[in-house]
């Protein structure tokens, strides 16, 4: 059992270090101050290939390993939890549904933009629908050419600022029939709402989405018809792999920060890293962390074997992203007082 990276692997993770450090780092504290969503900074993911890692190079991807994806995550969460957020819902889940079930005409029209820098966004959560989907209330109903598409999402990542929406509403509620749709940024009758203030990750754009008398034409349906609560499941599980490696890059960060200050911190005429107390702490902290890693590896890996990788991603995501409250917790602790300060 080899737990190393390729070289390729290694090399992307180190690439995508290289540009968080030149491009994100300089503005994250700033566009999660002001809510702000730094445009330039997307199309320059886009132009440096960042946006389409996983998907094929003929659509405008990158050819890359869901390793390497998970790497990259991870990397760009340690200087932006929000930015990764974006990259990965966009990725992981908007995108891959066009990818894993859309045509090849889809995928050139689409997708490849996407890929390139273009915002995708995933619209499934409505107001009655979180966990359970089934309590969604959004209909599709075939008219000619057209679906006619009405009602309403919320907690849509990316909304006010997508390019491309991956809709999910019912064909045939009645035998459990939900379909998946591609509706692009002007389409009468879609409208993105307000942007809604969070607590956290606030450059991470999000509102709800009101369909109301909105025509796609057939040929914007992903797959066929009643095949979206698999392609939603399918989306749901490349999510969490992204999910999982922006959670290791916040306790990663966190991680590297408590260990800094912990050895320039002198308390009792010494460093508070000699105390045993903050030892113990870091143990846990560097333990845990690497647990979480090799979680989400394992489900990246996993995919990239074509093995089947659902339990392996929920497992991933729900460890590492407990386990990113409980070591930023750590480490605002080891900080103390200055641990609730902000600028510090």
């Amino acid at each position: 059992m080899d737990f190393n990276l390729t070289e390729d692997q290694e090399l992307i993770r180190r690439a995508m270090r290289e540009f968080a450090q030149e491009y994100v780092a300089p503005i994250a504290e700033e566009i999660d101050e002001n809510s702000s969503w730094p445009a330039d900074l997307y199309a320059k993911l886009g132009e440096k290939g960042w946006m389409g890692m996983p998907f094929p190079e003929e659509y405008g991807g990158s050819a890359t390993s869901y390793v390497a994806y998970a790497g990259a995550i991870e990397e760009l969460a340690r200087f932006c939890a929000a930015t990764a957020f974006n990259v990965s819902v966009h990725t992981g889940v908007a995108c891959m549904c066009i990818n894993n079930f859309g045509s090849d005409q889809q995928k050139k029209t689409y997708l490849a933009p996407l890929a390139q820098g273009k915002i995708g966004a995933f619209a499934i959560t409505e107001p009655s629908a979180g966990t359970d989907v089934g309590g969604a209330l959004t209909t599709a109903a075939l008219q000619g050419d057209e679906y006619v598409i009405n009602g309403s999402k919320t907690f849509c990542t990316n909304g006010p600022v997508a390019d491309t929406y991956i809709v999910f509403a019912w064909t045939n509620k009645e035998a459990g029939e939900m379909s998946c749709f591609i509706i692009p940024k002007g389409t009468p009758g879609l409208q993105a709402g307000a942007k809604i203030h969070k607590m956290g990750m606030r450059s991470s754009q999000t509102s709800d989405l009101y369909l109301k008398d909105c025509r796609v034409p057939k040929e914007n349906l992903i797959g066929k018809e009643g095949q979206g609560l698999k392609i939603a499941m399918n989306g749901f599980d490349h999510g969490r792999v992204g999910i999982a490696a922006q959670a290791v890059g916040i306790a990663q960060a966190a991680l590297d920060e408590a260990i800094a200050y912990s050895k320039q911190r002198i308390q009792f005429k010494k460093p508070i890293a000699k105390q045993q107390q903050i030892q113990f702490w870091i143990a846990d902290m560097v333990t845990e962390v690497q647990a979480a890693r090799l979680l989400t590896l394992q489900a990246a890996w996993m995919k990239d074997q074509g093995k089947p990788f659902s339990k392996e991603a929920a497992m991933a995501k729900l460890y590492a992203s407990e386990l990113a409250v409980r070591v930023t917790n750590k480490a605002l602790q080891i900080h103390g007082g200055y641990g609730y300060c902000k600028g510090f």
